[in-house]
C-alpha cells in the first residue's frame, strides 16, 4: 500500500511540473507592442499632419524600435475609423460621441479613452498683393455664403475635412456654402491656390502656416499674407491667429485638437498618447504655433515703443 501511495506521488508531482511547463510556453499571451518597442496604425486629420509628424519624429528618436504608421485623411474618414480595430487611435478636432463609444465598447470590447491635446486656429489666407486684409465674422460669412463675391474662397475639399465642419457648424450656422467655393485637395495646396490667385481668399489651420522657425512653413508665408480678424472681445481690433490670442480666446475661429485610443493593453498606442500629453509632447505643440491643452503658460503683457 504504501509503495502505491509513492508511485501516486511522483504521478502527481510530474503532472504538476508538466502543467507548469504548459504554462510557460504556450498559454501565455506576448504583447504585441509596448510603449518603446513595436509597430502601430493611427489615423489623423490632414489639417494637423506638420505638428502630427513633428511628434513622431521626436517619439520614434526616443524609441528607435517603435515606428508610429499615420494615415492621414480628411476627418470624416478619419472618425470613420472608430470601427476599424487596426487603427489603435484617431486624432480629429473632436472625440467620440456617447454613441461611438458604446460602439467601440460593443464591437472591440475596448474602454477607448479620449483627451484635448492642443488647440488650433483656423488661420484666412490672402494673397500678398491683396488690398483686403481685415476682416469682421460678417464680411467672412458673407464671403462663403456667396452674398459677396468679391474674394473666392478656397478650402482642403468641401466636405469632410475639419476645416469645412467648423466653417458650416460656427461661422456659417445652417447657411449654405457658395457654390463658387474652390476645393483644393491638401491644405498645402490651399496655400498654392491663394499664392498665384490675387482675387482668392484661403482657410487653413494655423499650424501649417504659424510657425515661422519650420522652412516649408516659411516658404508659405513668402507667398500668401496671414490676414487679421476682428477681435472676440475687442471690437475694432483686428488680431491674428498667434498663440497669445488663441490661449486668451481672442481668436474668434479656435478648435481643439483630440485623441481617441482604442488599446486593449499597455502598449505603443498608450506610450505616444502619454508623450504627447506629457511636457515633451506639450512643447512640441507649442513650438508648432499651437496652444497646449495640458501645459499652462504664462502670458505676459508687453508694449511696443516706436523710436
Amino acid at each position: 500500500m504504501q509503495g502505491m501511495f509513492k508511485g501516486a506521488g511522483l504521478f502527481i508531482g510530474a503532472a504538476f511540473i508538466a502543467l507548469l511547463a504548459g504554462c510557460g510556453s504556450g498559454n501565455v499571451e506576448t504583447l504585441p507592442d509596448t510603449r518603446e518597442e513595436g509597430t502601430i496604425h493611427i489615423s489623423a486629420d490632414e489639417s494637423f499632419k506638420p505638428v502630427i509628424d513633428a511628434q513622431v519624429a521626436v517619439y520614434e528618436a526616443s524609441y528607435p524600435k517603435t515606428k508610429i504608421n499615420v494615415h492621414y485623411k480628411p476627418e470624416a474618414e478619419c472618425l470613420k475609423d472608430f470601427g476599424v480595430d487596426s487603427i489603435r487611435m484617431v486624432i480629429a478636432t473632436r472625440g467620440f460621441t456617447p454613441a461611438e463609444e458604446a460602439f467601440i465598447a460593443d464591437s472591440f470590447k475596448i474602454a477607448a479613452r479620449q483627451q484635448s491635446l492642443a488647440y488650433d486656429a483656423i488661420a484666412v489666407l490672402v494673397h500678398p498683393s491683396s488690398a483686403d486684409s481685415l476682416f469682421t465674422m460678417q464680411e467672412l460669412r458673407e464671403l462663403l455664403n456667396g452674398s459677396n463675391k468679391k474674394l473666392t474662397p478656397v478650402f482642403d475639399g468641401l466636405k469632410a475635412t475639419s476645416t469645412v465642419r467648423y466653417i458650416m457648424d460656427s461661422v456659417l450656422r445652417g447657411e449654405q456654402l457658395s457654390p463658387s467655393v474652390v476645393a483644393a485637395r491638401t491644405s498645402e495646396e490651399v496655400v498654392d491656390y491663394v499664392a498665384r490667385t490675387p482675387k482668392a481668399i484661403g482657410f487653413v489651420g494655423v499650424s501649417w502656416v504659424g510657425n515661422s522657425q519650420d522652412s516649408l512653413q516659411l516658404s508659405f508665408m513668402q507667398k500668401v499674407k496671414i490676414a487679421s480678424i476682428e477681435s472676440r472681445d475687442v471690437a475694432g481690433a483686428y488680431i491674428q491667429p498667434v498663440q497669445a490670442n488663441i490661449y486668451l480666446g481672442r481668436y474668434p475661429m479656435i478648435r481643439p485638437l483630440v485623441y481617441t485610443l482604442k488599446e486593449r493593453h499597455r502598449g505603443l498606442g498608450n506610450g505616444f498618447a502619454a508623450f504627447m500629453a506629457g511636457q515633451r509632447g506639450q512643447l512640441v505643440f507649442r513650438r508648432a504655433y499651437l496652444v497646449p491643452a495640458q501645459l499652462r503658460l504664462n502670458v505676459r503683457p508687453t508694449s511696443l515703443r516706436e523710436e
